[in-house]
């Protein structure tokens, strides 16, 4: 059985699909393509594909992982082409690498992202970091199933800076302020989300944009504590892959006499 992983996009107005929505429309890939997919057993088999940490709906990302289980063996580059294809525009597969390690979810501890407030001038957004970076907890609460959740917010962050805002037209169409910024926040349990650190923006600075945030999931992977910086979770498979022994099947017939 080969193992296959991928990293997929979500842009522009596809960054509205849930995670089930995206399910179904790789599994219509999968079938397009004509994948040799490996199934689970049971009374209603299931292809094997694993998913990692998808990134809530509303959200864009440029860092999404899954891993396939195949029967044959594919080119992982002509299988992400074959799969591009037969996607939606905006869900791209961008990535296929075959694994060749053990644990990518394990690899997946941190994301960075970035959080666009439109309305919201640099410098409101400078102060508003700083209150919160300086702040020792920021309690915010979500709504979940069970009801009311209180936690902080601030634990998780490993990094929050104001960025510079980029100066073309298409950027800011309406002329508005907009202020960039870049969020680097550890997985933990209960997970902060980037709309947790903006209820804590508005909770502890009173920052509240006009208009809801464009929330875009820049990376994820490993993240490396001494520079709070997110390391590349496929690199490993690559490595893996470029240090592994040729087949001396091709040495072997160049030496047997004619």
């Amino acid at each position: 059985m080969q193992r296959i992983r991928l990293r997929y996009t979500k842009r522009g107005r596809l960054r509205f699909t849930s995670h089930r929505d995206f399910q179904r429309a790789f599994e219509r890939a999968l079938r397009r393509a004509e994948v040799p997919m490996a199934y689970s057993a049971g009374f209603t088999p299931h292809p094997k594909v694993s998913y990692a940490n998808a990134a809530p709906t509303g959200t864009g990302s440029e860092a999404e992982y899954l891993e396939i289980a195949l029967t044959e063996p594919r080119d992982p580059e002509r299988l992400r082409a074959l799969l591009d294809e037969s996607m939606p525009a905006g869900l791209d597969i961008v990535e296929a690498v075959e694994a060749r390690t053990s644990g990518l979810a394990d690899r997946l501890t941190a994301s960075v992202w970035e959080l666009r407030l439109d309305g919201v001038g640099p410098e409101d957004a400078r102060r508003a970091v700083d209150v919160f970076n300086a702040a020792g907890t920021v309690e915010v609460q979500r709504r979940t199933k069970n009801g009311v959740r209180t936690f902080d917010a601030r634990s998780a962050v490993v990094g929050l800076e104001s960025a510079e805002t980029h100066s073309s037209p298409a950027d800011r169409p309406t002329g508005r302020p907009c202020a960039i910024l870049r969020l680097v926040v550890r997985h933990v349990t209960p997970a902060v989300r980037p709309d947790d650190v903006l209820s804590g923006l508005r909770a502890v600075a009173d920052l509240a944009p006009p208009v809801p945030a464009a929330v875009t999931r820049l990376a994820q992977g490993l993240l490396d504590e001494e520079t709070g910086t997110v390391t590349d979770p496929l690199a490993p498979d690559r490595e893996a892959a470029a240090t592994e022994p040729q087949p001396a099947d091709a040495t072997a017939a160049a030496t047997v006499p004619a």
